[in-house]
């Protein structure tokens, strides 16, 4: 995710990064390389404008020198070839339903189900960091409760999947939602030691439906940046590439379910906090329309308008699970997400969009996952008979600008967002973002460069919005929503890249724009994997639809998964 010599000629997939210089694709001709980034470089620069050309060269050269004082300010990471041991244990290779199925008929215990997922944890937690404080000895004690109950229940196995659908069935929580007795910091130093007394609603509802949570996730400092890391608990590795960045900011959640050591989590986006984990780590989740899951207990927690664009959602291993965790975190809302309606995909109306337009602030599409979609495009007709129409949204260019600006407004009361360098301080008094940038260049600073980074920005930034933002916004919320109706399943990229290296999204800040912008509009997604890459990182795609129209896109999941083989174990691939 590193902005390269051209932010637009970033389209190879088999790749070795150099500073200040493009990627180079391993195993082709020098002369092919050389001639393929010729014309896209001139395909996409022509279609720009002056200005935005000279905006993406500048934005280029700032970031490579800022890539090379990084490097040459950052401690090295010495870890040599790595692999996750494979899934041998084939209670790990179930879905929730099927786990919690075969615990209702007492064909396995909901202890054994536990012992095999804390096993796996341990064997998998020490290369990836996931999982930041366990629960382990009060899980397994929960689980011998719940073997009880199902040995005494007199009411039949109906009566339990009625009351208790995850009766039994391990859960790991992203670390920022409040889980009793399990630390609550996003990752702040100043909030060591910060333990919650309750459960957020949704972690809640799925304990009371038989869920056991066996411990809490890890992510990116203040959930606000692309790669889950903080001084608190570390950096987060991708199970695929221990190399990579697992995305962020449940990015803890989406390694831990990606290394096979989970089977369903929660995670929390708004700005594409659980799809860009879900699709780097090759799993599957859903961003869910907006006000329908509650929010509650979070921390950070909503300011300003966040809690439009906020949503928590399931993350999970199997397409299956999506929906069932679904209904349940909804709670009291479920009612309006219409999941009891069978969808047949042959009466829908499919869309695809093959990439923003050519935002100079954001990298090309990578071609691997340009093709990816192109498969799914035509299995799609051939599978199903359907029509793939192409669109274009000029308003998607300004997909960045957009979430900047509408993250940055007041609520109705004209409460702005709560500044970063509050949240950064909390308890004690905010921090100065110019300071702890000079500690930090000392290793001395308890925060990341990305908050810090976020904070500058923030402080230099201007509060008045652009008209001309606002106005694009309207006009991509009119068109998007008349496009997709109730009926309507849009194909999009997650984000320009395969799982980047450890901290190149501080180089490409933008690239995010892919999945914020949907934020923005209030839509809901599902994040798809459709099999892995030639150097073996999962490949994906976003499934939007239109407003309380989700359970048109986990009918695609469930299909997507039926045809791509859904997650794939690392170790194994």
């Amino acid at each position: 995710m590193v902005l390269n010599c051209n932010p637009f000629t970033d389209k190879n997939h088999n790749n070795t990064l150099h500073a200040g210089s493009c990627y180079v694709r391993r195993r082709q001709c020098p002369a092919v390389k050389t001639v393929r980034a010729v014309v896209v470089t001139k395909a996409v620069i022509m279609a720009l404008t002056r200005l935005e050309r000279a905006q993406a060269w500048i934005l280029s050269a700032c970031m490579g020198v800022l890539f090379a004082l990084f490097r040459l300010l950052s401690p090295r990471r010495s870890r040599g070839f790595t692999k996750l041991l494979p899934v041998t244990n084939p209670l790990l290779m179930m879905s929730a339903m099927q786990l919690a199925q075969r615990i209702r008929r007492r064909e396995v215990s909901s202890v054994e189900v536990v012992q095999a997922y804390i096993a796996r944890i341990q064997d998998v937690n020490p290369l990836l960091n996931a999982m930041v404080q366990d629960r382990f000895a009060a899980a397994l004690l929960e689980a011998a409760q719940v073997d009880k109950l199902i040995k005494e229940e007199t009411g039949g196995e109906d009566v339990l999947e009625d009351r208790l659908p995850l009766l039994g069935v391990p859960l790991t929580v992203k670390e920022a939602f409040a889980l009793q007795g399990m630390p609550n910091t996003a990752g702040v130093v100043s909030r060591r030691g910060v333990l919650s007394v309750g459960d957020a609603p949704p972690v809640a509802l799925l304990k009371r439906a038989g869920a056991i949570p066996l411990g809490v996730t890890n992510s990116s400092e203040l959930c606000m940046w692309s790669e889950s890391h903080n001084h608190l608990y570390g950096i987060c590795n991708n199970p695929y590439d221990l190399e990579r960045t697992p995305g962020g900011s449940s990015g803890g959640e989406g390694s831990i379910l990606g290394g096979g050591a989970s089977v369903i989590g929660i995670g929390s986006d708004i700005g594409g906090s659980i799809r860009m984990p879900c699709f780097f780590n090759g799993v599957f989740g859903h961003k869910t329309t907006p006000g329908v899951i509650s929010n509650d207990c979070q921390y950070p927690p909503a300011s300003g308008r966040h809690e439009d664009y906020l949503s928590t959602g399931p993350m999970c291993r199997y397409a299956e699970d999506l929906l069932p965790m679904l209904r349940i975190m909804a709670g009291p809302n479920a009612h309006k997400l219409s999941l009891s309606i069978e969808v047949d995909l042959r009466n829908l109306r499919f869309f695809s969009i093959p990439h923003d337009g050519g935002s100079p602030l954001v990298s090309a599409v990578d071609e691997q996952l340009l093709q990816a979609q192109r498969r799914v495009v035509e299995r799609l007709k051939a599978d199903l008979g359907v029509k793939v129409q192409d669109v274009r949204l000029s308003g998607l260019k300004y997909g960045f600008q957009i979430w900047d600006t509408y993250m940055g407004l007041p609520d109705k009361e004209g409460k702005r967002p709560t500044p970063f360098q509050v949240l950064m301080g909390e308890p004690g008094r905010p921090v100065w973002p110019v300071w702890e940038l000079a500690k930090w260049i000392m290793g001395r600073s308890p925060h990341t460069m990305a908050a810090i980074g976020l904070a500058l920005v923030e402080i230099t930034s201007s509060s008045k919005p652009s008209p001309f933002i606002l106005k694009q916004k309207e006009k991509l919320q009119k068109e998007i929503e008349e496009l997709l109706g109730t009926d309507g399943v849009l194909l999009y990229p997650t984000h320009p890249h395969l799982a980047p290296k450890h901290h190149h999204p501080l180089f490409t800040p933008f690239n995010f724009a892919y999945t914020g912008v949907i934020n923005i509009l209030g839509l809901p997604v599902t994040q798809c994997p459709l099999g892995l890459s030639v150097e073996g990182l999962p490949l994906g795609v976003q499934v939007v639809t239109g407003k309380f129209q989700d359970h048109l896109s986990l009918s695609m999941a469930l299909y997507l998964e039926k045809t791509y083989g859904g997650w794939r174990d690392p170790g194994a691939a």
